[in-house]
């Protein structure tokens, strides 16, 4: 059990007294449960070796085809508590691990893709460099640019404090904003005809 002492000195933490960095613990806590929940549904759905792989695989959808760091975030946050590395070139490591790891699969478990919606539309995007690694690309740009301002939460201390995010937000916007309109166009009117998933509404 915690002493008094230590009990105070944890209520102290600052990932508890600074609201840019409370975001960022809170953030880092509600990612990994979603994460953790999937990989158990799947793991059950799918058995141990396959669901486990599913997780992983879709872990890397999200890593490749969103500009969003959410994914990564998963393995720079911790990073960075450990080692202090900043979550910007964590994440070099989290593209290159989601990289290797679809290599592996497309050579050695290429069924594995069949097994949800996700997965088949990972492997036609990664199997059509034209015009489908333009997602990939614009992900990545809005995926660097978003971990730039998670390590600046992290080194502030509130929200007033964000230089950076304020130099840069509208660039950030106009990529989310561009990427939807890419997403639109080549997700609906190409991918999802190609693959034959109808539409739910």
């Amino acid at each position: 059990m915690l002493s008094k002492k230590n009990f105070r000195r944890f209520r102290k933490w600052k990932f508890f007294t600074h609201e840019t960095k409370r975001h960022v613990l809170i953030r880092f806590i509600f990612l990994l449960m979603v994460f953790t929940l999937y990989a158990v549904f799947v793991c059950l759905k799918y058995g141990a070796k396959n669901g486990l792989l599913v997780a992983i695989l879709t872990w890397s959808f999200f890593v490749f085809c969103t500009p969003i760091a959410d994914a990564g975030f998963l393995l720079d946050f911790p990073v960075r508590m450990i080692t202090k590395m900043r979550m910007i070139h964590s994440e070099m490591g989290v593209w290159i691990t989601a990289t290797l790891l679809n290599i592996y699969s497309l050579t050695f478990k290429s069924s594995i893709y069949e097994k949800t919606i996700l997965l088949k539309l990972l492997k036609q995007i990664l199997l059509r460099p034209i015009p489908f690694w333009s997602i990939i690309l614009l992900s990545a740009a809005g995926t660097f640019i978003s971990v730039y301002f998670g390590d600046e939460l992290i080194d502030v201390a509130k929200h007033s404090q964000r230089v950076k995010y304020a130099k840069h937000k509208n660039k950030y916007k106009f990529i989310i904003v561009l990427f939807i309109l890419i997403v639109m166009f080549f997700l609906y009117s190409l991918l999802l005809k190609k693959l034959g998933v109808g539409i739910p509404f």
